[in-house]
């Protein structure tokens, strides 16, 4: 005879018992799951890859601070700290370097395969058959990969620019206004990759063939970095300022970190004339005849403040993001007929 000490799990009159939580984390499932499993590979070198430019761009950071703080930084009693700084800005040119090429790669070895290779091997058609949409499953495929690559490229602006913020606008730095700086931070860096991932995307979804979209996305995200890079300085509201006197010590000053667009003569009713007027006189009695005839009164000097590169990053990216906008919304109303 035995002696029962608990009731029956499934006896009747007794609910079944809840199924314990124990052991379980956030776990992906369905579509979700689907997405991740197959381009796992690609997301975690991704991640990787942000974990360890991170870790350099922070070791850097800290060997640049020891030197600097030699010379009791931010405000050195002298400028001899310039003398020694060109190693760190050989390390800024190089790691800026190699983070302006990641749009480039984001969207030759991400975007163009992530549909080209399933259209090419049938993985679409098998897809698209089950209880799963092509719109669902094109909005997961880009919602995914979207979200790693913004976090990733967010987390290396973010870092790059705690990197340069303590020598932001000094002379051993470089320019702000170029490539390196500007594309390297802020909301660009975020913008140029979305739209170079979002580029291949559609370019492997219309050629169904992955080594040929890879090629095609070569061209078509170096063009965009030709035409960004020829355009952003477009994107701000140019100052000018005058003075008095011909001679270059008479040059007006220029806020600190400015980038000097342009210079001109200005006559005595305010015309600008270029900076060779009267230049190729044979001498100097010849030249200052040129300029009273000219009429020739000082300098004027057009220029771009480094105040304004915050907001020209962000309209910059507005433009970036609403391509990458448009170029989404094809792909799904493309895929959503066309796809498989």
């Amino acid at each position: 005879m035995t002696t029962l000490t608990g009731s029956p799990a499934n006896a009747p009159g007794h609910a079944p018992a809840a199924p314990t939580a124990r052991g379980r984390g956030l776990r992906l499932s369905g579509a979700t799951w689907l997405v991740w499993r197959q381009h796992r590979a690609a997301y975690c070198t991704l991640i990787a890859f942000t974990l360890l430019t991170i870790a350099l761009i922070a070791y850097q950071r800290m060997g640049m601070l020891e030197y600097l703080d030699r010379y009791d930084w931010p405000h050195p009693k002298s400028e001899e700290w310039q003398l020694g700084f060109q190693p760190y800005t050989s390390e800024f040119n190089r790691t800026g370097l190699a983070l302006a090429a990641v749009p480039v790669l984001l969207g030759v070895f991400v975007g163009a395969p992530l549909l080209a290779a399933d259209l090419e091997n049938g993985t679409a058609k098998l897809v698209t058959s089950q209880a799963i949409t092509r719109v669902r499953w094109l909005a997961m495929k880009l919602g995914i990969t979207a979200l790693v690559v913004t976090v990733g490229t967010t987390a290396l602006s973010l870092a790059f620019n705690w990197w340069w913020a303590p020598i932001k606008g000094k002379e051993t730095s470089f320019p702000w206004h170029e490539a390196l700086a500007f594309n390297n931070t802020g909301p660009v860096p975020v913008a140029l990759s979305l739209l170079s991932l979002v580029g291949g995307v559609a370019i492997g979804m219309l050629l169904r063939r992955t080594l040929m979209a890879m090629v095609v996305t070569l061209g078509f995200t170096v063009t965009v970095q030709f035409v960004w890079a020829s355009f952003l300085i477009d994107l701000g509201n140019s100052a000018r300022v005058a003075s008095e006197g011909l001679a270059w010590e008479s040059l007006p000053a220029l806020p600190p970190g400015a980038y000097e667009m342009d210079r001109s003569y200005v006559t005595g009713s305010g015309e600008l004339l270029g900076w060779s007027t009267c230049a190729r006189e044979p001498s100097d009695a010849a030249m200052a005849a040129c300029q009273q005839k000219a009429d020739l009164f000082g300098w004027s000097t057009e220029y771009l403040p480094i105040s304004q590169m915050t907001g020209m990053q962000w309209s910059g990216a507005a433009i970036l993001l609403g391509m990458t906008a448009a170029i989404a919304a094809f792909i799904l109303l493309w895929g959503r007929k066309r796809l498989a």
